[in-house]
């Protein structure tokens, strides 16, 4: 009787088991199916660039002396005059006064192997200005400076494109147009067309020196340049039909 209940045992959990696997299976191929149905988008990447010239410079300069404890006020006064000495000249090429900005005199203690302290006194001297070919010009020839005693030196140009947020949109619907062209194809080759667009989410802006192809996960802005190439990215999806 024990062997026979044992038996009895046995085959209930076979059929047990037997009838999960069933009904697993049969749910899985309806899950499957479902997923099948109603992934009817087909998702690509599109891109557009354009090649601009940048339409805004910054240059930043700086003048500098080293004083030490005794030699401060004089070294002050020198500063004023090194700053009078820039403005004329900047003031000689046609640099209008709302284009440029004046910091305050900072100093900084100098660590070296001599045994009497000095420090340095440092002001910058900021153009903002449209005339990006003209300042780079100027930038480049400051030998009448330097000639007068005044320790000058340019710390960095940096060319921007101001019109930006206008181009993006623009470029935004091209990328788009990039990405249903592409959508197409690969759509024909399985039999079938593109529909409208569902969805479209914009990837970072890549602004890169002309013939350069060093982008970023998190966007890029070069400066260093004049001529800039701008990049973007979309992700479209697309019905297929």
């Amino acid at each position: 009787m024990e062997n026979n209940n044992k038996v009895f045992l046995w085959l209930n959990t076979k059929f047990i088991l037997g009838l999960a696997i069933i009904i697993s299976t049969f749910i899985g191929a309806c899950a499957y199916y479902q997923v099948r149905s109603f992934d009817n988008t087909l998702t690509v990447t599109g891109s557009t660039s354009k090649a601009v010239t940048s339409d805004h410079v910054r240059w930043v300069g700086s003048i500098s002396r080293i004083v030490t404890l005794d030699t401060l006020k004089t070294g002050y006064a020198d500063m004023a005059s090194d700053l009078s000495t820039v403005q004329s000249f900047l003031k000689d090429k046609n640099i209008p006064s709302n284009q440029i900005v004046t910091s305050a005199v900072s100093m900084e203690q100098n660590y070296d192997n001599n045994s009497a302290k000095t420090y340095t006194l440092r002001q910058t001297i900021e153009v903002n200005s449209p005339d990006v070919n003209g300042i780079t010009e100027i930038a480049k020839n400051i030998n009448p400076i330097i000639e007068k005693g005044v320790i000058f030196s340019t710390q960095s140009l940096e060319y921007t494109y101001t019109k930006l947020p206008e181009e993006r949109v623009v470029m935004l619907a091209d990328a788009v147009k990039d990405a249903k062209a592409r959508a197409a194809q690969l759509a024909q080759s399985s039999g079938k067309s593109v529909g409208q667009l569902k969805s479209a989410s914009s990837g970072v802006v890549q602004v890169m020196s002309a013939n350069s192809l060093d982008i970023s996960d998190y966007g890029s802005y070069d400066t260093s340049q004049i001529e800039k190439n701008i990049m973007i990215t979309v992700k479209a999806s697309f019905t297929l039909k």
